[in-house]
């Protein structure tokens, strides 16, 4: 997630999420090779290479050699325990998310209501555009697709995606939803279709244009 939004990843939450990544890798498979960990999270070798050291010093791996010059990593009782107590707050963490991201979505929709707004569309293919479906459905109103210029799908959450506004049809307004990039994203949104046609999550704490023209929604 980008920094501004509220769910922003701190360096100290990214540390405990490729820790975790790593003590898995090596829980699944004590073979596991530096290069297929970073694989996996999506991190580079050096990277992978200091956390793994990190660990070792700080006794939650231990590593023996193994014949043909390899290496093969094990969990230690400490480190089976921090792996436990770093699971468990992915989902605590995971679970607030949600129930935050549903209070807004749940925010947003009724704005589009207030609004008199009846085909909405949602900009950003992500876990926030994915539950403010499921909310729209308890309402009055019709979602009529994601814009995503970034997306290859053509459909999410049961709807069409396409790369452009001009690739829906006429629409009220327009509820971000993107979690990569929500400022430029809102900036570009509000100049193109006016700030009256733009509701922002308030999660997404975006700040681009005058309070008095700007939608965000106060969950």
């Amino acid at each position: 997630m980008p920094q501004d939004s509220e769910f922003a990843v701190t360096a100290h939450d990214s540390e405990a999420e490729i820790t975790l990544g790593l003590l898995t890798a090596v829980h699944e498979n004590s073979s596991v090779t530096q290069r297929s960990v970073a694989g996996q999270l999506n991190i580079a070798l050096g990277l992978t290479n200091a956390y793994l050291k990190r660990c070792i010093d700080k006794g939650l791996i231990k590593v023996k050699q193994v014949p043909r010059n390899r290496y093969a990593y094990y969990l230690t009782p400490k480190g089976f325990t921090e792996k436990s107590r770093l699971t468990a707050k992915y989902l605590m963490t995971s679970l607030h998310f949600f129930r935050r991201a549903r209070a807004d979505c749940e925010a947003a929709i009724e704005e589009c209501v207030r609004l008199k707004w009846r085909n909405v569309a949602l900009y950003g293919v992500s876990e926030l555009g994915e539950i403010a479906t499921l909310v729209a459905r308890d309402e009055n109103i019709k979602l009529i697709g994601f814009v995503d210029p970034q997306s290859n799908q053509t459909q999410f959450a049961g709807l069409p995606v396409v790369k452009a506004i001009s690739g829906l049809a006429d629409f009220d307004g327009i509820v971000l939803t993107d979690m990569t990039s929500p400022q430029s994203n809102y900036t570009a949104l509000c100049s193109e279709l006016g700030a009256d046609k733009v509701i922002a999550l308030r999660l997404l704490r975006v700040t681009s244009v005058p309070e008095k023209n700007r939608r965000v929604v106060r969950g």
